[in-house]
């Protein structure tokens, strides 16, 4: 079913509760966008290649495919389509393991229609690009805006929009010490710092893509920075 507002993107939601999957499609549209509802993960998954989305929503607890193995089946076909994970298990270990499957966000059941809306907002804004054009380079690592491409040692990765964005904000002023509120706001563009845990989990998954050695440093207590190596 598919409920059509004045076309911001085509946000699939996999939902199997009828109220739920209302309440999202109603604050999308008031929203401005366009809708289309599935209420398993096989049909959903389906429909992620037929309509090819702006962005998906999917509930962790879908019946027959679960929401993560839609996330996976998608990541593994080359599929970097935005995922905004819904959740009725607040359990860091589930959050961290659909971040590693290449999903962008996540809001916890229950859940304001407007945060989940805010969060849309966000990671259909992070994969448009919205961004500077100049190719950016620390050490062995290469982020191209217009492509959104990144590379180390001239080997592509592949990263999430979200890790994207982030990663570019990083690289945007080698050297500069991004406190973890701050990258919320920036890259997130959410003010809850209580969720500043997301920055810790995303920048691990960016390492762990990277590889040892890669240009990203901790600063115990305040955040996150990229340096080139000195000399």
């Amino acid at each position: 079913m598919d409920a059509v507002s004045d076309d911001k993107g085509l946000v699939l939601v996999v939902e199997d509760d009828p109220a739920i999957a209302d309440i999202e499609r109603l604050y999308l549209v008031r929203a401005g966008f366009t809708v289309h509802l599935e209420s398993d993960g096989r049909a959903g998954l389906e429909q992620v290649r037929r309509l090819r989305p702006a962005a998906v929503i999917l509930d962790v607890g879908l019946p027959g495919l679960d929401g993560i193995e839609v996330c996976r089946a998608m990541r593994e076909a080359g599929d970097w389509t935005p995922v905004l994970f819904v959740t009725a298990r607040d359990d860091e270990v589930d959050r961290v393991l659909g971040i590693e499957l290449g999903a962008d966000d996540y809001v916890t059941k229950p859940f304001s229609p407007r945060e989940l809306v805010a969060r849309v907002k966000g990671i259909v804004r992070r994969s448009s690009g919205l961004i500077g054009d100049a190719v950016l380079r620390v050490e062995d690592v290469t982020l191209d805006p217009a492509t959104r491409l990144v590379a180390r040692g001239g080997i592509r990765v592949d990263l999430t929009a979200t890790e994207f964005d982030l990663l570019a904000q990083l690289m945007a002023r080698p050297g500069r010490v991004y406190a973890r509120d701050e990258l919320l706001s920036l890259v997130w563009g959410i003010a809850d710092y209580s969720a500043s845990r997301t920055v810790d989990v995303h920048v691990a998954q960016l390492r762990a893509k990277l590889g040892e050695g890669n240009p990203i440093r901790t600063v115990r207590g305040v955040g996150y920075s990229v340096v080139g190596r000195e000399g």
